[in-house]
């Protein structure tokens, strides 16, 4: 069964940084768009950035904008998620999954998106 594994996590200071990565081998990053999430306690799930696989163009929320650069090397198939100036916001369960139906992202989170390939996730922690 094809499912991403994800890489990276763990303890950070605010202002710090960490660089996740999430792998899947066996699967073609060429042929979808690869989405990273991200879920804290009690909260609901909520898209973080997008990579689309037709051009590489990028996508991301708000909160997210200007701190965090996603990319990917599709020979490896690996996404990454690079994040600077972390905040305790950013504390979160993070998880990529890719988007079954699209190759280019349709905003961070597209309608009608079907992910799968699922990861385990890795935690990320931002405290003093």
């Amino acid at each position: 069964q094809v499912q991403f594994v994800e890489f990276g996590g763990g303890q950070a200071q605010p202002g710090g940084s960490l660089r996740l990565s999430c792998t899947a081998s066996g699967l073609f990053l060429d042929y979808y768009a690869v989405v990273w999430f991200r879920q804290a306690p009690g909260k609901e799930r909520e898209g973080v950035s997008c990579i689309s696989s037709s051009d590489g163009s990028t996508e991301y929320a708000d909160p997210v904008k200007g701190r965090f650069t996603i990319s990917k090397d599709n020979a490896k198939h690996t996404v990454y998620l690079q994040m600077h100036s972390l905040k305790p916001a950013d504390t979160a369960v993070y998880y990529c999954a890719a988007d079954r139906v699209r190759r280019r992202c349709a905003g961070v989170v597209g309608i009608g998106s079907d992910y799968g390939y699922w990861g385990q996730g890795t935690q990320v922690t931002v405290s003093s």
